[in-house]
């Protein structure tokens, strides 16, 4: 036997059973021995010195069977906090789970124009400390924190591209700025969508899945790329900024750098939806107050087109309109028109970008998500993907996606959950 061998097993099974913990929450010693493996002597020694160590503690008794309930063990969430942030024009939402995953609490802070005092570090603390407070603890508790943003931090400059429209984030003293405001918390940016990538391959339509694509349509389209079980940022960080595609059935764009879009976003982005509907005749709400004359946003607007058009399409009795698929190739719309006609044209125009991501990449799945595609619901999803065997070399499924809430943040928790709990689940020490 090798000098060491019995504490090196010893720290594994420890590790082992926290693991099994996070994921099954609450477990008796006999259910935890039957899922390690490990014997009853074993697992009681193992789970009384996690106790001592303060990670575990008791979560009751079983119940539902004749006598005594097992006594059962937990994570104690309090042994770590984290929070994500999601960056948006106009807002930061913040959130704050513990160790186990469970979200404490949430915080919007709403975002002008132009930072004010203090710029983007004084609102990125402003968000923090307000999803703090709401979860009952400090912000200098919390043991890390990820933050999402449309675009990427150039990892050789340290700057924020593809992401113009991010009033106040692109200072190239930006990122010491927040690690001064926010010490001693360890802070890590990430894009959002890959975000989003994360939240779905952890928790929803892309569990088990080690090569697959994300689409996202929002403010903006935007694409992960997860492969090999990896997720692929490129050399400046810009890898699925797709909206900067050049595609058929839209002008060529110059000057892509300059504008901050690209033929993909101009021919299916959520500013494209309004022009088309008017195109094929579908009255278009105007914009407004949320709730009053009309939708408060362009991707608001846009997931306004697609779910009155999805819901068209799904009424019983309703024409699918044949043909009108068609017709949108080369731009033609005015002999079928109607929300109908607007869902087959958009979802034409889906399918050429994703058509060129499947080319390259080759992908098993494609999850699309946002606020604008999850309006567009299985409709879109099925009209889509029929669009798709036409274009694309091969033939991947296609996937809404299933995290709800906020899916940027939800995956901003999980990235700082992975690192925290290999700190805090590190029992060599003990």
């Amino acid at each position: 036997m090798v000098a060491g061998t019995p504490r090196v097993l010893r720290v594994m099974n420890e590790r082992a059973a926290l693991d099994l913990l996070t994921e099954h929450g609450a477990l008796s010693r006999a259910r935890l021995g039957a899922l390690t493996g490990l014997s009853k002597p074993t697992v009681s020694q193992l789970l009384a010195r996690l106790e001592a160590a303060g990670l575990v503690g008791s979560a009751g008794t079983s119940e539902g069977r004749p006598g005594p309930g097992a006594r059962l063990y937990a994570l104690r969430g309090e042994v770590a906090y984290v929070a994500a942030l999601d960056v948006r024009p106009g807002r930061i939402r913040a959130a704050v789970a513990d160790v186990t995953g469970a979200v404490l609490a949430t915080h919007t802070l709403t975002t002008p124009a132009r930072p004010g005092p203090g710029g983007v570090p004084a609102q990125l603390t402003a968000a923090l400390d307000g999803a703090a407070r709401a979860a009952g603890i400090e912000r200098h508790s919390l043991r890390r924190v990820v933050v999402g943003t449309p675009g990427a931090f150039d990892p050789r400059t340290g700057r924020l591209r593809y992401a113009g429209h991010l009033a106040g984030w692109h200072s190239p003293g930006l990122l010491a700025e927040v690690a001064a405001a926010l010490h001693p918390v360890p802070v890590e940016y990430e894009n959002d969508v890959n975000l989003a990538a994360v939240a779905e391959r952890r928790l929803g339509a892309a569990r088990g899945h080690e090569d697959f694509v994300l689409l996202w349509n929002g403010t903006g389209l935007g694409a992960a790329l997860v492969i090999g079980g990896r997720l692929h940022r490129g050399w400046t960080g810009g890898a699925g900024e797709i909206g900067f595609l050049s595609v058929a059935g839209t002008p060529l764009v110059r000057g892509v750098a300059r504008t901050g879009s690209g033929g993909f976003q101009e021919l299916a982005g959520a500013q494209a939806l309004p022009r088309l509907a008017r195109e094929l005749r579908v009255p278009v709400p105007k914009a407004g107050p949320q709730g009053a004359a009309g939708p408060a946003d362009g991707e608001a607007l846009a997931a306004a087109l697609l779910r009155t058009a999805a819901e068209a399409y799904t009424r019983p009795g309703e024409d699918p309109v044949p043909g009108a698929a068609e017709l949108a190739h080369d731009g033609t719309f005015s002999l079928h028109a109607g929300p109908v006609a607007l869902l087959r044209a958009y979802a034409v125009r889906l399918a050429t970008g994703i058509a060129s991501l499947v080319a390259v990449l080759d992908p098993a799945v494609i999850v699309l998500t946002g606020r604008v595609l999850a309006a567009g619901g299985e409709p879109l999803l099925r009209l889509t993907e029929a669009e798709l065997a036409e274009l694309a070399p091969s033939r991947p499924r296609l996937l809404a996606g299933e995290v709800t809430g906020d899916p940027v943040v939800r995956g901003g928790l999980e990235v700082a959950l992975t690192t925290v709990r290999d700190e805090v689940f590190d029992t060599a020490a003990l």
